[in-house]
């Protein structure tokens, strides 16, 4: 007999006590809250020719983590591909593994497409094809991957919640910003622990500078999505985003010591994150005081010149906490990964390598030549990943740079297309404190 999920699809080589195991697990993940791996783990081994167990395992460590958890991805992908019982589509979604791991996100991007075509209430291939487009930086996909499958959806279904936490994000990033709140909230008021739906809504609150409702969103209005939260320190950098847009540096410091990054890890997604928040503050010409040092160190301890994205937010912790050769090892990483196998060499030559010496430069106080390069990439900077909020730390640069260079219409017309557009927080000061 063969077992299916709530939605009809099969689920090769599982019984049915692993298919309500599996589903457990799927359902942390789509909430991004509570532990996923002990399920999955047990679905396993209670199944172990369970395809799509083995197929959310690799999604689930793959994207975002360090060198030691992506192994264990790595592993399920190789024993899942060893089964030869998957249906079409589980191996699509294999196909999809194989193509992000040989570093062909658009790749599997495009897999990831057509196994939701195929199968519009897939949710797993939908919530990881949008992590795809988030890599790309794809906005409209971001969007238009999820707004496709609705057809096949309704509110009374199982994982609507799940499917409205997509749309809110999709709809931010591409400036829908009443749609993405609204299916936010709907998703938040049918599954409060959806870490990523509370995400969305925060993008909205942020996009339009709505900083003191941002840090009632987070801290106040719903604290469901906090406890076990896998997103927490991503959601806790949009909450200190909120204290920084109201002047509460205070307030960005205690999250970055405690939330954000009180316990270190070298997870690239965080040390993105924590990157991010200091250098704003760098920016503001606020004293972070040795925060840099860990963080360098944490970034030192991976890979480099495997994601521009990443790899930006390094040279910011290497520029700040002073590690020339650190960074001149990063550039070289970069120049490497140009002629390189994968997307990568396409993110760093469009984006990621004028970025990194972008940020070299203004930490060497050659602030001309850094406004110079940040204003070749900043039309072009979603073609390296990332949302709008992220990315916005580069515009915030060029402002500081154009500042401390003496280019006075420059940076005016920046400050004034800033203040049309609703400012996050605009930089006060040129400080770079290590």
């Amino acid at each position: 007999m063969t077992v299916k999920d709530h939605h009809g699809l099969e689920m090769t080589g599982a019984s049915p006590a692993a298919a309500e195991l599996y589903q457990k697990a799927l359902d942390a993940y789509h909430c991004y809250a509570g532990d996923a791996m002990t399920p999955l783990e047990a679905a396993l081994a209670d199944s172990p020719r369970f395809v799509m167990a083995y197929v959310l395992k690799a999604w689930m460590t793959l994207v975002g983590a360090n060198a030691e958890v992506a192994s264990m991805g790595l592993q399920a992908f190789e024993t899942a591909k060893g089964l030869s019982c998957a249906d079409g589509r589980e191996q699509g979604h294999l196909a999809a593994i194989g193509s992000l791991l040989a570093g062909e996100v658009r790749g599997a991007a495009r897999i990831l497409e057509d196994v939701s075509l195929a199968h519009p209430r897939d949710v797993l291939a939908l919530h990881v094809g949008q992590t795809m487009d988030f890599l790309l930086g794809d906005a409209r996909m971001l969007r238009d991957r999820i707004t496709r499958a609705l057809p096949a959806w309704s509110r009374d279904m199982p994982d609507w919640h799940a499917i409205q936490g997509l749309l809110s994000f999709g709809y931010e990033e591409t400036g829908d910003y009443a749609r993405a709140e609204a299916s936010g909230r709907e998703a938040i008021s049918l599954q409060p622990r959806n870490n990523w739906a509370q995400h969305g809504v925060a993008h909205v609150l942020l996009m339009q500078g709505r900083h003191a409702e941002g840090v009632r969103w987070m801290r106040h209005e719903n604290e469901a999505w906090q406890p076990e939260a896998m997103l927490g320190v991503h959601n806790w950098w949009h909450t200190a985003l909120f204290h920084l847009g109201l002047g509460e540096t205070d307030e960005v410091l205690a999250l970055f010591d405690g939330p954000i990054y009180g316990a270190a890890t070298t997870f690239s997604f965080d040390m993105v994150d924590a990157a991010a928040v200091l250098w704003r503050l760098n920016l503001m010409g606020v004293d972070v005081g040795d925060r840099w040092q860990g963080l360098a160190d944490n970034f030192a301890a991976e890979p480099s010149g495997m994601s521009a994205f990443v790899d930006t937010h390094a040279m910011m912790a290497y520029v700040a906490a002073g590690r020339e050769d650190q960074a001149k090892a990063l550039l070289d990483a970069q120049a490497a990964a140009l002629q390189g196998p994968g997307d990568n060499a396409y993110f760093v030559r469009e984006v990621g390598q004028p970025a990194i010496q972008a940020l070299q430069a203004f930490g060497q106080g050659r602030y001309a030549k850094a406004a110079d390069l940040l204003r070749g990439v900043r039309s072009k900077h979603h073609r390296f990943g990332g949302s709008h909020a992220q990315r916005d730390v580069l515009d915030l640069t060029l402002i500081s740079a154009a500042r401390l260079a003496g280019e006075d219409s420059l940076y005016r017309a920046l400050l004034a297309e800033r203040d049309a557009a609703q400012p996050f927080t605009t930089p006060k000061a040129p400080a770079l404190a290590a």
